[in-house]
């Protein structure tokens, strides 16, 4: 029987005795200085005394012997000497290099005792536990009351040590981990997430303990929780155990331990102090073991717990009377405790079937909150505190925090702004929701947070591999998560939808995840009702029956909402707003809503709603009747005002036909459009005008006054959507007379007519909003422009693709969420990198023309400008696209940008960065002593033509080739995908026929050429040798140092770490290629674009690039096993290589780990790349496209990672080293560039 299951046995049949105190025991032999150095470290330079932890190592008898009489006094379970042997702790003597050796060592004297006790006595099972002290450093708590924000250390430094220290115990042979007085839950967390690592990565678990510590009276941890908080906030890392220790004696430890017992629904420790603290006492504290053992006698029989042992000033002794006091008394059952959400922050929040409704506050939210938004901007965080303190006054159980604003480093803002709210237990009492659209911003915030939080969101959006890395995360962070009903296919519309989307996430979290049911909230989606739009008329409904449903069918699940969206389109009229919430929430709590976002403050009362509006709230929520949002604008202007409903006022009839059009877009009236359109266009005609006048006249007027109306929030969104109706009425009446005109200046002139530009729109991927963008189509076709409106989801690739082949003039650009800023921003580098010149329009709700300044315009040398609506659109292009006006418009909008840019940077600060001496001396070290490179089989350069293309296509990762097509899933599962499974399958056959052509009538070739060679590093270069004398350098490539601070124990690394370096004296070598499968592609799709078949054309170079990309797999597997040869016996599958299971990395120069696309240039000059048909353009693009290029390494730690950010210092290092100006290599290396070259 293992271990763990011998001491869960011993668990059900009795109480387990625990050992008392080390440092106690230690003390009685009153050492000395030279007693803690021993031998090896007697010429160390600082005081060693009062380090125990290294008496592990000088002075193993003496520990041995501590544990002995602690086994001999009858403990069960003794704990290693190990409270301090961290990195952070060890750090105080200058010994943080020992870690390992310690706990090892510590963990391997425990064992030996332990063993010894168990042969001594056949029969007898004693443990060892392995003890995680909590470190000297705080992750909650400033150690500066002047600076509340300010953190000694942070999570992943503490990670990064607890993971050392774990490794020694389980190596040293702990059977149990005993994570150890917790003063702050969020060290313990961190903690617990190396544990769970280093179990994912050892493929085993081990028993754990928790115990937190109660400091005072006051019932609380130092950094303020409650015991069923503390509970709440760990229990994610399903510990054999939760407990309390130290600080009190077991007298006023009692009421602490018992709500533990009571909440908890686990094992529970006990072992306290004896007493409070007495210098005057040999032991440093008064009770004596028949005292102590008395105290937690009573405990025993009251069913507190099922281990208990001593803490401080505890010794064999009271341990002795401690076993002898509970021998005869049962051991505490597990109660049956109710599966609830359970949060906490420093209070705890339970939230079950008996709940009532949960509030989040709303308005800490930069998205949600314009004052919030300003304060953060501003760096105002204080004010920023108030926000979320008013909202928990208000009656917020949770507080939603949201940092994902484009101007902000969300994560850094995240970060502070949940430091500050550590330090203000009024608001930090009540759990936090963490909420971006962002991961990395979210992980951000789980770091920071010692309650048990909730993610706000995870979904199926990003394909299902994803969304399991995000929900282990969470459930190792110790989250519950709200999960989004939206799925591959974009958001869930329809009850169907999120019912079978819920059902999925569902069966994925708690069958293949093992997430607990109970720690799910979904959130199956509040969209805006009474838009105007047909297909939103039942969203409220279906998002009440699909919370009827959850309830019913997902158990234990919760079910949230922002309440806040579902009255979207009558934003700025409060009153409706407020009692379109009240209602909403009356029907979706009645079927079982659990919590929701929502400004508390903006609540009513349903019973107090006056009977009018409340029929026609409740029309537009439940879907009553066809006409119910229609009905609902007009009232809500009757609300607003405080009147009542009027006549119809039709006075405006009796206005100018130019008045009555611009009224008729204003109130969105298309009874008369037609009969007004139509006399306009005669009027026009009287007075020698054309049709289009009518267009840039009265039509445009009224448009103008839509947006500025929409955009100051006096207008609601159906009012707009109809204004665009009316717009397409009239134009399409003029359309005809339009056309004819054309045809009669061309018959004229003797040509056709021609638009004023052709303009490109989309939004882009990940977005699915484009109300707006279509309202600029509608207003660009009006003014003569042709206009390809690309919809909605689209990738930069297909935007840029029609860009060219369309030969637009314009590309524009929307998006409403945030992540579409940074989207956004790599159309724009994807437009430099592929040497667009033509215009770039940004807009969009969450665009800004700063943000368009600092975040966009700067990724591309072409015009970038930003439109703030549909209405600005047509004089922006038609000064960019004049002859006369083009230049001086662009020189003014550069002009306005720079001005821009240079203000936000005066307000900017950046992450600090090691000076790059530092971060050399951080580099990754290999012991090349111990280490022989392998030498290739063959050395040299060898070119591979009209490569087997079989050959190759036996390689292909057809994942990407589904993404080409925005169809979400990885290969094969995404053929029996049950919502995109028919297309995938339908596109797959297609391309799979297309490619049995491609490889049987030769439509493309493949090459490559590659080389083996000698080569050392020197510092951050790698020299290539012209042969194995090594005496003369033909080539050196020039890498990159990460110079980021990095957790302590991990390097800095630069590609350069994984060559041997001239100095050692070790023969190591290197390899690089170039391939192409895409020879002959361009004269094909030119084939295919001829006939007007834009679907095979985008087929076959998607198929291009996966044999490209098959090409590079395919090689450097020949290269590892044949050319290489240093891993001859390797036999993984392509599946196994998809995953890069092997040994060795091929970098390609422009990728995160060697980011300066020049290096190309000489790696091309050494293979003579040209020679197989792969050549450069100036901007360092290969072509054909479908190409790569890179390096080999054979380190068998070798691995990919990014540079990052990298300072001034080694910039001007690296143009020394590569012998370019300073300006040349700021240009290439600009986006990792962390400050703005002069």
């Amino acid at each position: 029987m293992k271990k763990a299951e011998q001491l869960e046995r011993l668990l059900g049949e009795r109480i387990l005795i625990l050992d008392g105190a080390m440092g106690t025991m230690i003390q009685g032999y009153k050492l000395e200085e030279a007693d803690y150095r021993g031998e090896r470290f007697a010429d160390s330079a600082q005081d060693l005394r009062g380090n125990n932890d290294l008496l592990s190592l000088t002075q193993p008898a003496i520990i041995r012997e501590i544990h002995a009489a602690y086994l001999d006094a009858g403990a069960d379970i003794i704990s290693t000497n190990t409270f301090n042997a961290n990195a952070p702790s060890m750090a105080d003597y200058g010994l943080q290099d020992l870690v390992y050796e310690i706990n090892r060592a510590a963990a391997q004297l425990a064992r030996a005792a332990a063993d010894a006790c168990m042969h001594q006595a056949p029969g007898r099972k004693c443990f060892v536990a392995g003890v995680l002290g909590p470190t000297t450093k705080t992750a909650s708590i400033s150690p500066d009351v002047n600076d509340p924000g300010f953190r000694n250390i942070d999570f992943d430094t503490l990670v990064a040590a607890y993971g050392e220290s774990l490794r020694g115990l389980l190596d040293g042979g702990a059977d149990l981990i005993l994570v150890e007085t917790i003063f702050d839950t969020l060290n313990a967390k961190a903690a617990l997430f190396a544990i769970d690592c280093a179990f994912e990565a050892r493929g085993e678990r081990w028993p754990i303990i928790i115990s937190g510590t109660i400091t005072d009276a006051s019932g609380r941890t130092l950094t303020g929780q409650t015991p069923e908080a503390f509970w709440n906030s760990v229990r994610h890392a399903r510990p054999l155990a939760v407990g309390l220790n130290c600080a009190l004696g077991a007298k006023l430890m009692r009421p602490y331990i018992e709500e533990l017992s009571r909440v908890a629904d686990t094992y529970v420790s006990c072992y306290p102090n004896a007493g409070l603290p007495n210098p005057l006492s040999e032991t440093g504290y008064d009770e004596t073991p028949d005292y102590t053992s008395g105290l937690l006698m009573e405990f025993a029989r009251s069913g507190f717990f099922n281990i208990v042992g001593g803490c401080c000033g505890t010794t064999p002794a009271h341990i002795k009377a401690i076993a002898h006091a509970v021998r005869d008394l049962p051991a505490r059952s597990l109660p049956q405790i109710e599966k609830k959400l359970r949060l906490s922050g420093l209070e705890p929040l339970n939230i079950g079937d008996d709940s009532l409704f949960v509030n989040v506050g709303e308005r800490a939210n930069v998205t949600g909150s314009r004052a919030f938004a300003r304060l953060i901007l501003a760096g105002n965080y204080t004010e920023g505190l108030a926000v979320a303190r008013q909202q928990v006054e208000s009656g917020a159980q949770m507080v939603d925090v949201n940092m994902d604003e484009a101007m902000l480093d969300s994560e850094k803002a995240m970060v502070t702004f949940l430091n500050l709210i550590a330090s203000e237990p009024d608001i930090s009492r009540v759990p936090l929701m963490l909420d971006s659209s962002k991961w990395s911003v979210i992980e951000a915030g789980l770091k920071c947070v010692q309650g048990k939080p909730v993610v706000n969101s995870i979904s199926l959006k990003e394909g299902k591999d994803e969304f399991v890395r995000q929900a282990t995360l969470a459930r190792r962070y110790g989250a519950a998560v709200i999960v989004m009903a939206f799925d591959e296919q974009g958001q869930a519309d329809s009850l169907e939808r999120r019912k079978t989307i819920c059902q999925r996430c569902f069966d994925i979290l708690t069958g293949e995840v093992g997430f607990p049911a109970e720690d799910i909230i979904f959130d199956p989606n509040v969209f805006a009702i009474a838009t105007g739009i047909e297909e939103h008329r039942n969203y409220a409904l279906d998002y009440i029956e699909a919370t009827r449903w959850i309830r019913a069918n997902l158990a234990y699940c919760r079910v949230s909402g922002g309440v806040s969206n579902v009255s979207f389109s009558f934003r700025g009229n409060d009153p409706v707003r407020e009692a379109i919430h009240t209602v909403f929430l009356y029907h979706a709590i009645k079927a079982g809503m659990s919590m929701g976002i929502v400004n508390a403050g903006q609540l009513g009362v349903y019973e107090e709603i006056p009977k009018d509006l409340l029929e026609h709230v409740e029309d537009i929520v439940l879907n009553r009747r066809p006409d119910a949002a229609e009905r609902m604008v007009a009232f809500a202007n009757t609300v607003k005002g405080g009147g009542k409903a009027q006549l119809e006022d039709l006075e405006w009839r009796k206005q100018s036909v130019e008045a009555r059009l611009s009224h008729a877009l204003v109130k969105g009236i298309t009874d008369w459009i037609i009969e007004d359109t139509e006399a306009a266009r005669q009027q026009a005609e009287r007075n020698g005008g054309r049709p289009i006048h009518v267009i840039e006249g009265p039509l445009m007027d009224g448009m103008n006054v839509v947006g500025d109306l929409f955009g100051a929030g006096k207008m609601f969104l159906p009012q707009v959507v109809k204004s665009a109706r009316v717009m397409k009425q009239a134009v399409a009446h003029l359309v005809p007379y339009i056309e004819a005109e054309k045809q009669k200046l061309a018959l004229e002139s003797g040509e056709a007519a021609k638009p004023k530009g052709k303009i490109v729109v989309a939004t882009v991927k990940g977005d699915v909003h484009d109300i707006g963008k279509n309202i600029v189509g509608v207003v660009l076709q009006c003014n003569n422009y042709q206009v390809i409106n690309l919809g909605v989801m689209v990738p930069a690739s297909k935007i840029l693709q029609v860009a060219r082949e369309e030969k637009c003039d314009i590309i524009g650009l929307s998006g409403l969420i945030t992540p579409s800023l940074e989207e956004m921003a790599n159309v724009a580098r994807e437009m430099e990198r592929e040497g667009f010149t033509i215009p770039l329009l940004i807009g969009g709700a969450t665009t800004s023309r700063v943000h368009t300044a600092v975040k966009i315009a700067p990724h591309y040398s072409g015009l970038t400008v930003y439109v703030p609506d549909a209405s600005r659109s047509v004089g922006v292009c038609s000064n960019m696209l004049s002859d006369d006006l083009r230049e001086d418009y662009a020189r003014s909008a550069r002009a306005d940008y720079d001005r821009i840019r240079t203000q936000h940077q005066a307000k900017q600060s950046r992450a600090p960065l090691l000076p790059i001496a530092q971060a050399r001396a951080n580099a990754y070290k290999t012991d090349w002593s111990a280490c022989t490179p392998p030498a290739p089989v063959f050395a040299g350069v060898k070119q591979l033509r009209d490569y087997d293309l079989a050959a190759i296509a036996r390689h292909i990762d057809w994942s990407p080739f589904f993404q080409t097509w925005e169809l979400s899933g990885a290969y094969p599962k995404i053929l029996q995908d049950s919502l995109v499974g028919e297309a995938a399958r339908n596109v797959f056959a297609e391309g799979q026929a297309m490619l049995k052509k491609i490889i049987a009538e030769k439509w493309l070739a493949a090459s490559a050429v590659f080389g083996l060679f000698p080569a050392n590093s020197v510092g951050d270069d790698i020299e290539i040798y012209s042969d194995e004398s090594r005496s003369k350098v033909t080539f050196r490539f020039h890498h990159l140092r990460q110079q980021a601070q990095r957790p302590s124990g991990k390097p800095n690394y630069c590609l350069a770490d994984f060559v041997a370096p001239g100095s050692s004296g070790v023969k190591d070598y290197i390899g690089a290629f170039a391939l192409t499968g895409g020879l002959g592609v361009e004269e094909r799709v030119r084939e295919f674009e001829a006939r007007h078949d834009d679907y095979s054309a985008i087929m076959l170079k998607s198929l291009a690039d996966r044999l490209a990309e098959a090409f590079a797999e395919h090689l450097h597997l020949r290269v590892r096993r044949e050319f290489w040869g240093y891993a001859a016996d390797e036999t993984l599958d392509n599946e196994a290589m998809i995953r890069e299971e092997y040994r060795g990395i091929r970098p390609a120069p422009g990728y995160p780990a060697c980011p300066d696309h020049t290096e190309k240039g000489d790696l091309f000059r050494l293979l003579d790349a040209p020679q197989v048909g792969i050549t450069l353009t100036e901007s360092y693009a290969m072509w054909p496209a479908a190409a790569v290029s890179g390096f080999y390494f054979s380190h068998p730690e070798s691995h990919y990672f990014a540079v990052g950010k990298i300072g001034h210092d080694q910039v001007e290092d690296y143009a020394r080293r590569k012998g370019l100006s300073l300006a040349d290599t700021e240009k290439w290396l600009a986006p990792a560039l962390n400050y703005d070259p002069v």
